[in-house]
Parts: C-alpha cells; sequence; structure tokens
C-alpha cells in the first residue's frame, strides 16, 4: 500500500518512487496494478451514488444550473486531518509530510450535504465507511 500512495503522490515516475523506497522500478509496476486491480474489484461495494433515473436527471439539471458543469451527479474530495500523535500506532498515521494525520474521502451533493465519507484507520489495516 505504501508503494500504491507513493506513486499516486508523486511526480508520476516509477523510477523516483523506486529509489525513494529502495525497491526495483518492476516492483512499482506489479504492485500499483495489484492494488488498483483490487480497487477497481470492490468498486461497486466501495462507490456508492443514487443511482435512481429520477435522481441522476434531477442532479445533472441542480449541476447545471447552479454551476454550469454539465451531466454532474456529485462531487467527491480528500483532504489530510491533522491529529495528535496516537499513544498506539503512532507511526502509521505518519503521512508524507511527516504530520500525522488521518486521510478522510467525502462526497457530496448539488447543495453541499455530505452523503458518504472514508477515512483510514491504520492500526487496524482498513478503511471505515460511514453514510450519513
Amino acid at each position: 500500500m505504501r508503494i500504491f500512495l507513493r506513486y499516486l503522490v508523486g511526480t508520476g515516475f516509477q523510477i523516483g518512487v523506486a529509489e525513494d523506497i529502495g525497491v526495483h522500478q518492476s516492483t512499482i509496476s506489479k504492485t500499483f496494478s495489484y492494488v488498483l486491480n483490487r480497487i477497481v474489484e470492490k468498486r461497486n461495494e466501495w462507490v456508492k451514488f443514487p443511482t435512481t433515473a429520477m435522481y441522476l436527471d434531477s442532479a445533472k439539471m441542480e449541476w447545471q444550473e447552479r454551476y454550469s458543469f454539465p451531466a454532474g451527479i456529485g462531487a467527491v474530495d480528500c483532504t489530510r486531518i491533522l491529529i495528535r500523535r496516537p499513544h498506539m500506532h503512532g507511526n502509521e498515521y505518519v503521512n508524507r509530510k511527516g504530520h500525522h494525520s488521518l486521510n478522510v474521502q467525502a462526497t457530496c451533493n448539488v447543495k453541499e450535504e455530505f452523503g458518504l465519507y472514508l477515512y483510514t484507520m491504520p492500526e487496524y489495516g482498513e478503511t471505515a465507511m460511514c453514510a450519513e
């Protein structure tokens, strides 16, 4: 996962990530492909937007009217929230800039209402999903 995430936040050059982490470039390529394929396999379980025709038509119309954004049905964003170092597993919360943080991803509708958010819990090796 470290290789996958480091490659995503980098400049896009596998050789540079390989040098930073201390592995061969082919390891970066294989790891990235493996993790990406596992994410794609879970997409229908992890990524959910309302899918009724009525909702989609309404959302597209509202995004177009408010923001001149055609065919929009929602927005996704991610951020890191700085935290104090946890007593347990503190080193697992260190981001690439050396700060302790939680990685949070959220979706919202055209009215800027949150619908789904994800946050990483390193000590459990998984991501928690919460719907509101």
